[in-house]
């Protein structure tokens, strides 16, 4: 699969949003979180509009996996929080194209990315039921730090940091 990663374009911006929505549905279908019960949820949050703001923020970098053809087929954002430390955000990858390299070669950029910056610390925040997931972040370097529980999530959230 041929492929670069790169900044996106203010151009790319509907693509990342839809790319996001169907990537986090799959997680909201298979814990059953829908609109009504997780409205606050990736998978229905994300609009347009949210990553047209971000785009602006000039502490944050948005990235993208694109394959030969021009297809978005995966996606991150980086944000520079108070300094030594990132967050990572949106890391999703089109549901087809999972469990091929994708993802590990975003989150590796995004490793890259951060330190380049001079971060020292990546922060992510999960689905904690979600044990796939946090193993594979496990599998990559983060260590789990604990959970949070709030009410507008039918899920606890779990978070993870990476020492770069």
């Amino acid at each position: 699969m041929c492929a670069v990663i790169k900044p996106i374009a203010e151009s790319d911006i509907a693509a990342c949003a839809a790319l996001i929505r169907t990537s986090f549905g799959t997680v909201a279908d298979t814990f059953g979180f829908t609109a009504e019960n997780a409205p606050r949820f990736t998978a229905f949050a994300v609009t347009e509009e949210t990553l047209l703001r971000q785009f602006a923020e000039k502490r944050r970098w948005m990235v993208a996996y694109y394959l030969d053809n021009g297809v978005i087929a995966g996606y991150y954002s980086l944000l520079l929080q108070k300094h030594p430390v990132c967050e990572l955000n949106h890391l999703c990858v089109l549901p087809p194209l999972r469990q091929q390299g994708v993802g590990g070669a975003l989150l590796r950029d995004a490793f890259q990315r951060a330190r380049d910056a001079g971060c020292k610390t990546m922060n992510i925040s999960i689905v904690e039921e979600n044990a796939p997931l946090k193993q594979w972040y496990v599998k990559n370097g983060f260590v789990h730090l604990g959970t949070k529980k709030f009410e507008f999530f039918p899920f606890t959230c779990g978070y993870m940091e990476k020492v770069l």
